[in-house]
C-alpha cells in the first residue's frame, strides 16, 4: 500500500552539533523512536570543542534521564556529580544577607489555605521563624545534609525534589555511549554550510568539510551560540532581551575543592553582576557573569581570581553571549535546541531545562515529512511563553535589590518590569497572592522563596488565615519544625552520602537494562 506524500514518515533526523544540547537530543530521540524506522545522525567535530560550562540542573533532569533509562546514580559516579537541593543567594538583597532557593515545600497548607498565607499572619504577629525554617529541603542544605525523599511522603513538609550537579563534558561522553549502543550515527566533521531547496523554505542537506553531504528530513541545530542552521542558514532574526537582562560575558575556571562538599549550588552579588559555584566530587565550577556595559574585562577577571576558593585548575576563559531567543524556534524543516535556539543566564540552572523542554515538545508533536504548519505554530507559541516566564523569573532576582548605591544594581531596580511580571509582582505585594501563567517553568515554592528571600512581602494576608488563632497556629509551627528536625536526624552528611552511593571510582554501567 503507498504512503500519501503528506503523511510520509520521517526517514532521517540531522542533528547538527553535539555537546550537551545535541547528545541530549540524540538519546532521548533515539529511545523515544526505538521502533521506528528513523535514522538519527550526529554531526560533530572533535575538534571543535563546546562551551560545556552548565553543570547544575533542576529536579526535571531525573524525569529525563528516567526516560531514557539511565541510572541518576550512574551519571553522578561517571561524571563526579553530587547532589543538588537548591540555590543559596548571597548578597543579593544587600551585603550579608542571604536566603535559599529550595526544591522542595514550605510548611503545609490547611483548609484550602498556602502555608505562606499563615506564615504571613504569624510574621506580622511577631511569632513565625524565617520561612527557611519550615521547609525540610532548606534545612538538609543548610547542614550540608542529604537523604532521599520518601516514596511515600509523610505530608507536605517531606515532599521534597533534587537534582544533579556534574562535569557537563563528562555528561555529554555518558550519553555518547548511550547513542551507540542504541543506533546513533556519527559523523566526526565540521558544517561548512547548509544546502536548501528550491524554494528556499526547507534544508536538504549539510554539506561538510571532508567533502561530506548528509541529506536527512528534519534538521535539528545544536551549534550552540553560532546557530549555523537556524540562524544562519534560515537566517531567523534573533529578539534581543538584553534591556530586560544586560550581562552578556562569563568568565569560568575550575579549582580545587578546599570546602564542605555541599548539596547546592551558590550564587553571589558581586559588583556588575553575579559569581556561581558548583561544588563537584574533583573539583569546583566556577563563573562571574557580569555586563559589559558596567565593567571592563580586566576588572571582572581580577575580581573572579581574588574571590576563588582553591587553586585553579585551568585558566579563566571568557565566553560572550546576548540574551534573548531566534524570533521562532521551528521553521521550515529546522528546529533550534538548545545555545542556538536562545540563552537566558543560567542564574536559576534552566540551559538544559530548556533543552529538556524542547526535546519533549518535539516529541509530542513529532511530525512526517511534509510538515503541518499547525504543529510549528503551537511549538513556535509555546516555546516563547516558556522563555519568556523564564525570563520574569530571573528579573526578578534583580529588580528587588537594596544595593544602594551601585550602578549596575541601582538601574536592575529601577527598570521598569515586564506587564505580566509586574502583574505577578503587584498580586503578590498585596495580599500574598501567585498567579500562574501557561507555561510557567517555575511552582509557588519557586515564586515564594524569591519573593521571601527580597523582603518583597505584603503587609497582609488571606483572611481564611484567620480561621485559626495566633495560639493554634504557633503550637502548629512547632509540630512542623519538630517534623523537619526528625527528618534532619535520619539524613546523612552530603559528602559521606556521594562517597556511598556514587563515588567516581566506582565502575558501573550506566544503562539500566
Amino acid at each position: 500500500m503507498s504512503t500519501n506524500a503528506s503523511t510520509a514518515p520521517i526517514e532521517r533526523v540531522v542533528i547538527a552539533g553535539g555537546g550537551t544540547a545535541g547528545w541530549m537530543t540524540a538519546a532521548r530521540l533515539a529511545t523515544a523512536l526505538e521502533r521506528q524506522p528513523v535514522e538519527i545522525v550526529v554531526v560533530e567535530s572533535s575538534r571543535r570543542p563546546s562551551v560545556g560550562v552548565g553543570e547544575a540542573t533542576v529536579p526535571a533532569i531525573l524525569d529525563y534521564l528516567r526516560d531514557i533509562d539511565i541510572d541518576p546514580f550512574a551519571v553522578l559516579s561517571l561524571t563526579e556529580g553530587t547532589f543538588k537541593l537548591g540555590i543559596e543567594f548571597v548578597d543579593w538583597l544587600e551585603d550579608g544577607h542571604r536566603f535559599f532557593h529550595p526544591f522542595g515545600l514550605y510548611g503545609a497548607p490547611t483548609r484550602g489555605v498556602s502555608f505562606h498565607q499563615f506564615w504571613l499572619k504569624m510574621r506580622a504577629a511577631g511569632r513565625a521563624d524565617r520561612l527557611e525554617r519550615y521547609s525540610l529541603c532548606s534545612a538538609l542544605a543548610e547542614q550540608n545534609r542529604f537523604r532521599l525523599p520518601l516514596r511515600k511522603p509523610e505530608g507536605d513538609l517531606t515532599v521534597f525534589s533534587w537534582a544533579l550537579h556534574f562535569d557537563a563534558s563528562l555528561f555529554a561522553d555518558v550519553l555518547k555511549k548511550v547513542c551507540r549502543r542504541r543506533g546513533v550515527r556519527h559523523i566526526d566533521a565540521e558544517i561548512k554550510r547548509g544546502e536548501l531547496c528550491a524554494a528556499g523554505d526547507n534544508l536538504v542537506a549539510l554539506h561538510l568539510d571532508n567533502d561530506g553531504v548528509i541529506k536527512g528530513d528534519l534538521f535539528l541545530d545544536c551549534t550552540g551560540f553560532s546557530s549555523l542552521l537556524l540562524g544562519g542558514a534560515m537566517r531567523v532574526p534573533f529578539t534581543d532581551w538584553s534591556q530586560f537582562l544586560p550581562v552578556d560575558r562569563a568568565i569560568t575556571a575550575p579549582t580545587k575543592r578546599t570546602r564542605e562538599l555541599a548539596p547546592y549550588t551558590r550564587s553571589t552579588a558581586r559588583e556588575a553582576g553575579w559569581q556561581w559555584r558548583i561544588p563537584l566530587q574533583h573539583r569546583v565550577g566556577n563563573g562571574y557573569v557580569y555586563s559589559t556595559r558596567f565593567t571592563d574585562g580586566q576588572t571582572a577577571e581580577r575580581l573572579f581570581r581574588s574571590t576563588l576558593e582553591g587553586s585553579l585548575l585551568a585558566e579563566p576563559r571568557t565566553i560572550r553571549f546576548q540574551t534573548g531567543h531566534r524570533e521562532s524556534f521551528w521553521v521550515g524543516n529546522v528546529i533550534g535546541i538548545g545555545l542556538a535556539a536562545g540563552f537566558l543566564e543560567p542564574l536559576e540552572s534552566t540551559s538544559i531545562t530548556l533543552i529538556q523542554t524542547a526535546i519533549e515538545r518535539l516529541i509530542d508533536r513529532f511530525p512526517t515529512k511534509t510538515i503541518s504548519p499547525a504543529l510549528r505554530d503551537d511549538f513556535n507559541r509555546t516555546t516563547t511563553l516558556e522563555y519568556e516566564r523564564i525570563r520574569d523569573f530571573l528579573i526578578l532576582h534583580y529588580w528587588g535589590n537594596r544595593r544602594i548605591g551601585e550602578e549596575f544594581w541601582d538601574k536592575m531596580r529601577e527598570a521598569p518590569l515586564p506587564e505580566r511580571l509586574d502583574h505577578k509582582v503587584r498580586l503578590f505585594r498585596d495580599s500574598g497572592r501567585i498567579v500562574r501563567y501557561e507555561w510557567d517553568t517555575f511552582l509557588d515554592p519557586s515564586w515564594i522563596s524569591l519573593y521571601a528571600g527580597l523582603n518583597l512581602l505584603p503587609d497582609r494576608h488571606d483572611p481564611l488565615a484567620d480561621f485559626f488563632e495566633e495560639d493554634e497556629l504557633e503550637a502548629a509551627f512547632q509540630k512542623m519544625q519538630a517534623v523537619v528536625r526528625e527528618n534532619l536526624a535520619s539524613s546523612r552528611d552530603h559528602a559521606d552520602f556521594v562517597a556511598q552511593h556514587c563515588a567516581s571510582r566506582r565502575p558501573q554501567s550506566v544503562v539500566n537494562h
